[in-house]
């Protein structure tokens, strides 16, 4: 049986996703168990890449210290990320001051993190072997790490541990500094660097 986990979480507000992925007659599965951490409600969202199924849910409320599990097939790729400032009323209508979908619901429905935010990336099962990564691409509103641990799949750590939101240049912060925007997305321009 194999057997291996993969989680990432931030080391200034945490946010756990713990991946396990298993062998059991004949059908590999995978777990993304999300535990959050921080001080305050995160809202996960979830967005499967083009040709992979949609998981149980899209988005949804995670109070602290609290966890919530959802199972992957063979071969499901897509990315997660925290919104965080987020306001839903009692009919799960809103939106949220970091890594908001557009859908104004609390589920994402298909929509993708509007930037700045960070970004968990997974392919599972391509050419028998699993790829993650974080992501700043899209911008950074929470530091997030992936880390292997257990099992016998070598998982190597990889990620932003650092709380960028407090170093961001004045010209890629947004909103009142609760994320850092890229700088492509800053200045409209690839080719732009700091």
């Amino acid at each position: 049986m194999d057997h291996f986990s993969c989680r990432f979480s931030s080391l200034i507000s945490t946010v756990v996703l713990l991946f396990l992925a298993s062998y059991k007659g004949g059908v590999l599965a995978a777990t993304f168990t999300f535990v959050n951490k921080c001080e305050y409600t995160v809202w996960p969202g979830i967005l499967p890449n083009a040709g992979s199924p949609s998981l149980d849910s899209t988005g949804f409320e995670l109070p602290k210290d609290s966890s919530r599990s959802f199972i992957a097939p063979t071969g499901w790729s897509g990315r997660f990320w925290a919104r965080t400032g987020c306001n839903f009323v009692e009919s799960g209508v809103g939106s949220c001051s970091t890594g908001d979908c557009g859908s104004g619901q609390v589920e994402c429905n298909g929509l993708g993190a509007a930037p700045p935010a960070t970004l968990a990336e997974f392919t599972l099962g391509s050419g028998g072997q699993d790829f993650y990564d974080v992501s700043l691409v899209d911008g950074y509103n929470l530091p997030m790490v992936i880390e292997g641990s257990g099992g016998s799949g070598m998982c190597a750590s990889t990620g932003c541990v650092s709380d960028i939101n407090r170093q961001c240049p004045q010209e890629l912060r947004s909103g009142e500094g609760d994320a850092c925007k890229s700088a492509c997305e800053a200045f409209g321009s690839p080719g732009v660097l700091l």
